[in-house]
């Protein structure tokens, strides 16, 4: 048998190494041309890495959170073709027994395949593929004295077992009626072991590796909270007529999306912008140069379930409430999905940060450094106020912005904020030229 190196190609301008977030193959694994091999993250966007032959994995470089050098060895194949000598050895990879100089190489080793389960339905205390380790909590493979006699293990589908975990018990004490534990064996256990319930509260401790968009958030975190003196100011704004405004245009939308507070709030974003072009900057400490933009390039923080990203809506004054509409959807999905295009996530001169619903009073958001601002509106929620000594039901949210205080005075973002509040709570404004 032949073997292949696979080095890793340049993935993007001025990218010079890539992070391991994760594996999709383990050593020993047969793969095809074109199968997943890995997801790269570099400081743009994830990438997905694909194996260039078939054959079967014998080397891998790196575990998960690792950085791999542009133009290092990846990873290595054994494809079919004349037989090979030994793979030589070569730095930061390792083949046998043999270490290399980096730690992070995994040795070649046969792979097992897992034994098959007694019956598909139900869940066996097998280890993983490739895994080496023995599958869920370890008190659980012990086998259940009612069937401890036929020598086998505990028997349970995976709600069962996901509730006898929640309740902290161990399945293996459990006496059951069949060949496998069901809810009913269960509630009688516990009918009788009511010292179990107390357990439900405890969960053990976890460890987590900081890995992938996760640590970026933290890297990114950490130096705008480092090097920017933020300061945050809230306002309460009326949103009554701008509700009803939304009403009555999503009752009349047709085929387009349905309008949320986003994409009004953007418009009001980008009238009020023009006199306080302090606001959509960035700001390059190291050359001490403030960029004002002209064009509002709108940075929507985004949560997916990797973390925060925080896609852009490019020339958002330039478009209307349905195309911000859509655009925001668009956007969304994309980040959601991980098909987010790097361009289109990257370039902000403004960020806008919203929870929606769980928006709670007021937020102090952190700015998405090299800008120098980000917008948060909080949850409407409906209260009595006056109005000509009259008390009336009353639709508020709280509108607040954080600001570079070496770049935005408390003035600035205030009169800001006022006038973004005119235009919402006299919405017919949005739409006057």
């Amino acid at each position: 048998m032949a073997t292949h190196s696979f080095k890793l190609p340049d993935i993007g301008e001025g990218i010079a190494e890539a992070e391991i977030v994760a594996w999709h193959v383990a050593i020993g694994d047969m793969i095809e041309e074109d199968d997943p091999l890995c997801d790269l993250m570099t400081d743009k966007a994830t990438v997905e890495m694909t194996a260039p032959v078939s054959g079967r994995v014998v080397e891998i470089a790196g575990a998960v959170g690792d950085q791999i050098a542009i133009g290092s060895v990846l990873a290595v194949f054994e494809v079919a073709g004349a037989p090979s000598s030994p793979l030589p050895a070569r730095e930061g990879l390792g083949v046998g027994g043999e270490r290399s100089e980096l730690p992070t190489v995994v040795p070649a080793a046969p792979v097992e395949p897992p034994a098959a389960p007694s019956a598909p339905s139900f869940e066996v205390n097998h280890a993983p593929h490739g895994s080496g380790i023995a599958g869920g909590n370890p008190d659980l493979n012990e086998p259940n004295p009612s069937l401890a006699g036929r020598g086998a293990k505990v028997l349970a589908s995976p709600a069962v077992r996901a509730r006898a975990k929640n309740l902290g018990i161990d399945l293996a004490q459990v006496k059951s009626a069949g060949d496998h534990v069901r809810h009913a064996d269960l509630d009688a256990f516990l009918t009788y072991n009511n010292a179990y319930r107390s357990a439900a509260t405890t969960r053990p401790d976890e460890q987590v590796k900081v890995i992938g968009l996760r640590r970026r958030i933290a890297e990114n975190m950490a130096a705008a909270k480092r090097a920017i003196p933020h300061f945050t100011y809230v306002d309460e704004i009326d949103v009554t007529k701008l509700e009803a405004l939304r009403t009555d245009l999503n009752a009349t939308r047709g085929d387009r999306p349905k309008l949320t507070m986003l994409p009004l709030l953007i418009v009001a974003i980008c009238r009020a912008i023009p006199d306080f072009p302090m606001i959509n900057a960035r700001y390059d400490d190291e050359a001490g140069i403030v960029t004002r933009h002209g064009a509002v390039h709108l940075g929507m923080a985004t949560q997916t379930d990797a973390g925060l990203m925080v896609p852009v809506i490019r020339d958002a004054q330039e478009r209307n409430i349905w195309q911000l509409a859509a655009e925001i959807v668009r956007l969304a999905e994309a980040a959601r999905s991980g098909k987010a295009k790097s361009e289109e996530l990257s370039g902000s001169t403004l960020t806008l940060t919203s929870l929606g619903p769980l928006g709670g009073i007021a937020t102090t958001p952190v700015i998405n450094r090299p800008e120098v601002a980000i917008i948060g509106p909080n949850k409407v929620v409906e209260r009595p106020v006056f109005r000509d000594g009259v008390v009336v039901a009353a639709k508020l949210m709280n509108l607040s912005i954080s600001c570079d205080h070496r770049v935005v005075d408390g003035w600035d973002a205030a009169s800001f904020v006022q006038a973004i509040k005119r235009l919402i709570e006299t919405p017919a404004l949005l739409f006057v030229d």
